[in-house]
């Protein structure tokens, strides 16, 4: 496959002038980014104030595609891709997954909308959705379900969320993102690597998308493309190569900071951003299969997998 657009401009950045841009391509049923999602914490902590960031949806799983002849198969299938990607990030997964989702486009809408009330709101909301799937394992693929995974969540309106989520606008911007997503620049396609995400472009029945997750990163020096799971050293290097002239570091944090202000951690989480292994003592436990998930107490009062449990 080649390039839908080979010449497309070379941006600089967030105003044209040098700043940094980051890009990010994902979707909130991915299980790579789901695994991702440490190394883009302290992705942010690092480029705080220094790097506009923006996220586009790539829709893993849309309304058109064709059913599976057979549900329980394809849900125990991809339980074990799950888990295998898992292996490999360290991310939590879930015991049992009920089914596969039908479409991630609710919860895209969903988590679109969000950014609409914040920064703060934008990550609860996509953290939140990704957890329906990973750790509680039933995926929220309606728009009645994704509503239901957001109920009580803090600082979120959810009530004017579920209407932000129906507008015009909202539904542009996902068709927008969408586009995007499978319109690679050429840099994704020049990505190789080894590993079990090796390659920046992935094939799809109507064309090609970006890998996802994928970073790219825009600055004075350049651009670059990162897709897949890359480690933080990757990510680094490729910020020194878009801003050689920035010195790209992040001071750790106590994890009870990281708590605060995450909600939700995972054994990678707390490396990464802390460089410990063990939560605050105030953390609530969430025993997956691939290891603990920590809820700030106040995110676990509402969060749907101790609901769940308790029914």
């Amino acid at each position: 496959m080649t390039p839908a657009n080979p010449d497309r401009p070379r941006s600089t950045g967030a105003d044209g002038g040098g700043a940094v841009e980051i890009v990010e391509y994902t979707d909130p049923a991915c299980p790579w980014a789901w695994g991702s999602e440490p190394a883009f914490r302290h992705l942010r902590a690092l480029t705080a104030g220094r790097a506009r960031w923006r996220r586009v949806f790539g829709i893993l799983f849309d309304d058109g595609d064709d059913p599976a002849p057979d549900p329980a198969a394809e849900t125990a299938w991809y339980s074990r891709y799950i888990a295998d990607i898992a292996r490999h990030t360290r991310a939590p997964y879930v015991h049992r997954l009920r089914w596969v989702a039908a479409t991630s486009r609710p919860a895209s809408l969903a988590a679109k909308a969000a950014e609409r009330q914040g920064a703060i709101a934008a990550e609860r909301v996509l953290r939140r959705l990704r957890e329906t799937t990973f750790v509680l394992g039933t995926p929220a693929d309606t728009a009645e379900r994704v509503l239901d995974a957001l109920a009580g969540l803090d600082g979120v309106d959810v009530g004017r969320l579920g209407t932000q989520m129906r507008e015009p606008s909202v539904v542009a911007a996902v068709r927008h993102d969408n586009a995007e997503a499978r319109d690679p620049i050429p840099e994704a396609y020049a990505f190789h690597a080894p590993g079990p995400h090796g390659t920046g472009v992935k094939e799809i029945d109507d064309g090609v998308r970006y890998a996802l997750p994928t970073l790219v990163f825009s600055g004075p020096g350049g651009r670059v493309a990162a897709p897949g799971w890359r480690s933080m050293a990757e990510y680094t290097a490729a910020l020194r190569t878009v801003a050689p002239g920035h010195l790209w570091q992040a001071a750790l944090i106590g994890p009870e900071e990281a708590l605060a202000e995450h909600r939700s951690l995972t054994g990678p989480d707390l490396s990464l951003l802390t460089g410990r292994t063990t939560p605050p003592p105030a953390a609530v436990r969430v025993e997956t299969a691939g290891g603990p998930l920590w809820l700030h107490p106040d995110e676990a009062a509402t969060h749907p997998v101790l609901a769940a449990r308790q029914g």
